[in-house]
């Protein structure tokens, strides 16, 4: 501990006059969204400001990849570490939050906190807007044990207590590193509300609302599978959302009046079971039952959560390990025209020769080498480039040189002695670091979980006295719906027809989840989307263990796919490193679907 640091935060107040949030309306508080990632749109902190009523504008910047980046960027300069892009996003709307009394929460401290709320006080200093700055910290874990070679950045993901400890003190932005997406949301909530860290039933129904508002648009018709149920002119720019949540932890999803985009049970549905495993989703505060949560329409563009339980969060922490796995390298080959296959084949010896991954050479071959062969190429194509594969060849290695000049001189040296119409998409290069991202647990009371408030002060947040170790739930069975009758008629036909999904990464899993866009649908989905055919459907998951999920109150199925993305997305194990797409392939696979359904 350092400096005035004390113990416990201050008691929290109710939602009235005293509550930190006091120009909440009575009984609700308006949490809107303007971030989902580094790098989302740039005007959305203006636009949410803009827009409409709003009590606290949350923004999330953080992702496994992105702690990478930051990472590489403190070993570059020591005072990095946070996203550049909050403070330019603060400097068009600082202004405008302080004339409308709306409370700023975002983890754009990333991995220097401290370094971005001073760097924020200067901004308001030099725009002239007069603010009160908290941050929160503690989760940066590098220095407090060995967490093995090559490690950039090991960080806990702490809870919403320390958020509301600096609102509680009065904090006008409140700045975190790595805090869990929903944190952004509990901590004003319990804040404004007075929740005790018991209040768990109240805390899981925040969490769900928080992560329904964590990828910003995609709760609004962003990436959702059933986007041609909607005018494609309201869905070109969604707005972002915001939650209205009561003292009992419910909420109602929805977006500013006015704005392009959707709001409606499949779109939070949708967000719902992205990147979630189980029926208990686990974090730092309290574990949410998704299980018990339950969606109703509540008018145009609104949506209800409601019936939310939670539990004792567990005893520990997860910490989210980044470092440097090695060098990597890729070429992509076109092949043109006809006898794609053998060029494929023929140009993969040739290389496999070069690269000394056969006899004879003296050559070191890298320590993994990889081929896909794309079939983008079409019969009798009017254009050369669809009448043109790809051809994709990735090498990985500990030594930068052996996936840097070796490969790229191999593949320059086959330009005129190769297949015919030999070319590539870009011209060899050397080879780049990769990244690998693991997780690990650390008993909750290892971690210092720090509230800096305005006045410098610095409070200790107590660790969960109440904690359950997590267990899976076993599948409702009493909870499923009838079958469908026996003996129906079926086609093969896409499995989109009768299904949304939408898929995401966790480290090196895959998580996909479906729901069903009927009743008629949900019973087949619920009898026959098993594992056994889910690995039909999708190949690369047929080796691999693979957890299917029910939530009879969502219609819906999730699918947790361990170790489809290798070691991370920064490792780039797949095509789609991060798994973005594999439910819309899972969609557009044929299965034997009842006639009645289509």
């Amino acid at each position: 501990m350092t400096g005035d640091e004390t113990t416990g935060a201050p008691a929290p107040g109710p939602p009235t006059a005293n509550s930190p949030l006091t120009g909440a309306a009575p009984g609700v508080l308006r949490i809107g969204n303007a971030s989902g990632f580094y790098g989302d749109r740039f005007g959305a902190l203006r636009e949410m400001l803009a827009g409409g009523p709003l009590d606290v504008l949350t923004g999330d910047y953080l992702a496994e990849l992105t702690m990478l980046i930051l990472g590489r960027d403190r070993q570059r300069d020591p005072a990095a570490g946070y996203a550049k892009t909050f403070l330019r996003q603060l400097e068009e709307g600082l202004g405008l939050a302080h004339e409308r009394g709306v409370k700023i929460v975002a983890n754009a401290g990333g991995l220097n906190p401290a370094g971005l709320a001073a760097a924020v006080r200067a901004l308001a200093e030099r725009v002239g807007v007069p603010v009160r700055v908290a941050h929160v910290e503690g989760d940066d874990l590098l220095a407090r044990r060995s967490w093995g070679d090559g490690v950039l950045t090991a960080n806990a993901y702490l809870g919403g207590a320390g958020i509301a400890a600096c609102l509680r003190a009065g904090a006008d932005i409140v700045v975190t590193g790595r805090v869990t997406d929903a944190a952004l949301v509990t901590g004003p909530a319990a804040a404004h509300f007075g929740w005790a860290p018991g209040d768990f039933d109240a805390l899981a129904g925040a969490v769900v609302a928080g992560h329904v508002l964590e990828c910003g648009t995609q709760a609004t018709g962003g990436n959702y599978a059933l986007f041609t149920d909607h005018d494609p002119r309201r869905l070109r720019h969604p707005g972002f959302p915001l939650a209205e949540i009561r003292a009992d932890g419910s909420a109602v999803i929805t977006k500013h009046p006015g704005t392009d985009g959707v709001v409606d049970l499949g779109t939070v549905t949708a967000q719902l079971l992205y990147e979630t495993g189980g029926a208990r989703y686990a974090g730092p505060d309290v574990t949410a039952r998704l299980d018990t949560v339950r969606l109703t329409p509540d008018g145009p563009d609104r949506v209800r959560i409601s019936g939310v339980r939670g539990e004792p969060p567990p005893p520990t922490l997860k910490v989210g390990l980044n470092r440097v796995g090695g060098w990597r390298n890729e070429v992509v080959f076109v092949l043109t025209g006809l006898d794609i296959e053998a060029k494929a084949e023929f140009v993969r010896e040739q290389v496999t020769d070069a690269l000394g991954t056969t006899s004879g050479t003296g050559n070191t071959p890298p320590a993994e080498v990889r081929w896909e062969l794309a079939r983008t190429d079409h019969t009798d194509a009017p254009t050369e480039e669809t009448a043109s594969a790809l051809l994709r060849l990735i090498v990985r290695d500990p030594d930068p040189d052996t996936v840097g000049r070796a490969v790229s001189g191999a593949v320059v040296e086959l330009a005129l002695g190769s297949y015919p119409g030999f070319h590539v998409t870009a011209p060899p290069g050397k080879g780049a670091p990769y990244g690998v991202f693991e997780s690990a647990y650390v008993d909750a009371a290892e971690v210092h979980h720090l509230a800096v408030l305005p006045d410098g002060e610095r409070v200790r947040i107590p660790t969960p006295v109440r904690t359950k170790d997590l267990a899976p739930v076993p599948e409702p069975v009493d909870d499923l719906p009838e079958p469908l009758p026996a003996g129906l008629a079926t086609l093969p036909a896409p499995l989109g027809l009768i299904a949304g999904a939408r898929s995401g990464d966790k480290g090196g899993d895959a998580n996909v989840g479906v729901w069903a866009r009927s009743e008629g649908a949900w019973r087949w989905l619920a009898h026959e989307l098993t594992v056994d055919l889910f690995r039909q459907l999708i190949p690369e998951s047929a080796e691999l263990t693979v957890v299917r999920h029910v939530l009879p109150h969502l219609r819906a199925l999730n699918f947790t796919v361990e170790g489809l993305l290798g070691e991370g997305v920064a490792f780039q194990a797949r095509f789609d490193p991060q798994a973005k797409a594999l439910g819309e392939w899972l969609r557009a696979r044929y299965a034997h679907l009842p006639e009645v359904l289509l």
